[in-house]
């Protein structure tokens, strides 16, 4: 089955881990949590701008890995997807986990909540959570949710 096209912009206002995110790579991830064509952009920023979007526009003020701007979910899914560099690299050392996995994860991870997949009820999260295993295991990535 060949997966939906995808239309990228890929941004980066914090350069540190741009040698992990080389283009094909961030699309080949992306794709695989896609089920329509999508046209999307993926901004990797430093705290104070991850912290200044997530207090702007959903009165949290931290940093948080991943927000997502969902703008349509069909017939394309139309997206931005906003990465703090310095959250993922927090959470992938404090977890254990190889950096490069925990990037494709917030990438399918933040590619599923555009297209309205969620995780605020049990039953929501419980279907999201095996989404996510299910792309990261095809996609050659150890589950995310295994502890």
């Amino acid at each position: 089955m060949s997966q939906p096209d995808l239309s990228l912009s890929l941004q980066f206002a914090d350069a540190r881990h741009k040698s992990l995110l080389a283009r094909h790579k961030v699309m080949r991830w992306m794709r695989a949590a896609l089920e329509l064509p999508g046209e999307m952009a993926v901004r990797i920023v430093d705290a104070e701008e991850g912290r200044t979007l997530n207090r702007e526009y959903r009165q949290k003020d931290y940093a948080t890995n991943v927000l997502t701007f969902d703008y349509a979910h069909e017939p394309v899914v139309a997206a931005d997807l906003v990465i703090c560099a310095e959250v993922v690299e927090r959470e992938a050392r404090e977890m254990g986990v190889d950096l490069t996995a925990h990037y494709a994860h917030m990438l399918v991870h933040g590619t599923l909540h555009a297209q309205g997949y969620d995780h605020e009820e049990d039953d929501e999260a419980e279907c999201m959570e095996a989404r996510e295993t299910e792309i990261m295991l095809a996609l050659g990535f150890p589950d995310p949710y295994k502890k």
